[in-house]
């Protein structure tokens, strides 16, 4: 039955977490998720720790999900509310896509012509979603990047006969988000839906590592140093009202020893450094193991919390 089948993160997603969870799980502190508790994740991305808290905490009361990617979020909403009429046009773009297969100039007119019809925005909910979801499995590594016209930019992939409508999954994740509120806009909205047990989980776009790294145009208007800044201060914030926040970010530190952009902002709190994997890489000698930031208000100990 799909009431039972575990929901899972519906897109690719570049910086995805699902390697970092475990991570995440430690930083936990058991008293928050061992009662009622909230769950905020203003950047929600694909989800992964999203669909991780869903599927393992017995005790959670409320989830709230924001992200300022109007498109991303409009995919959230469609599968949340009209899911089979989702699945039904993906089967068609699916089809049609596969039917393609070794025709590699009709299968590259179809991606940029279904890119250009996404561009417009004048497909109705469900139509504009499907877009989305195929654009993302078909793209070139499940990036999401656009110009500073909100234009979707991401090449062609490469992959033969990919997945573009998981029935089964659309269908778990449409009722796990049953539980979920959906918001739209700028992160520090979300406070107004914390209560007194609350978790944050922060994944903002990470600073570049580089001038070249920087591939993740992920709205049109820029996640700056001015920005991190601000995220900072809203995590100060949090911190004031009691509220227990974990961030994700990259360590810029870990490219330039000198840098010490996030250990100068965050210094008042718990820094980690966890190990990734980058996946992403114009250059495959460049793609490996690398460490991340994870930085709590949370004092580490030992009495690490384990999913219910």
């Amino acid at each position: 039955m799909t009431e039972n089948k575990i929901a899972k993160p519906f897109l690719k997603w570049a910086g995805g977490k699902t390697q970092l969870i475990s991570d995440i799980e430690r930083a936990l502190p058991t008293n928050i998720t061992q009662k009622n508790f909230t769950y905020i994740e203003p950047f929600v991305g694909s989800g992964a720790v999203l669909f991780w808290v869903l599927n393992n905490f017995q005790n959670l009361k409320n989830a709230v999900i924001n992200d300022i990617n109007e498109d991303l979020i409009n995919t959230y909403k469609t599968i949340a509310s009209n899911p089979k009429e989702l699945i039904s046009i993906l089967e068609i773009l699916q089809n049609e896509y596969h039917a393609l297969e070794g025709n590699e100039e009709n299968k590259k007119l179809y991606y940029y012509q279904k890119r250009e019809l996404y561009n417009t925005r004048k497909e109705e909910q469900s139509g504009q979603a499907a877009l989305f979801i195929f654009l993302n499995r078909t793209c070139f590594n499940g990036l999401y990047r656009v110009n500073r016209k909100n234009e979707y930019n991401v090449p062609m992939g490469g992959y033969k006969k990919p997945t573009i409508c998981d029935k089964e999954n659309i269908l778990a994740v449409s009722n796990a988000l049953q539980k979920v509120e959906i918001l739209c806009g700028d992160f520090e909205q979300t406070l107004d839906f914390a209560d007194q047990n609350t978790i944050f989980y922060f994944d903002p776009p990470y600073k570049p590592l580089s001038e070249t790294s920087s591939f993740n145009s992920y709205a049109k208007d820029e996640f700056n140093d001015s920005e991190q800044v601000r995220l900072k201060d809203f995590c100060n914030k949090l911190d004031i009202l009691n509220h227990t926040w974990i961030l994700s970010n990259s360590d810029v530190k870990g490219k330039n020893e000198n840098d010490n952009f996030f250990d100068d902002l965050y210094s008042d709190f718990n820094i980690q450094r966890v190990e990734a994997k980058r996946s992403i890489n114009a250059n495959p000698e460049k793609r490996g193991k690398l460490t991340e930031l994870l930085i709590t208000n949370q004092v580490n100990n030992q009495d690490y919390v384990r999913a219910i």
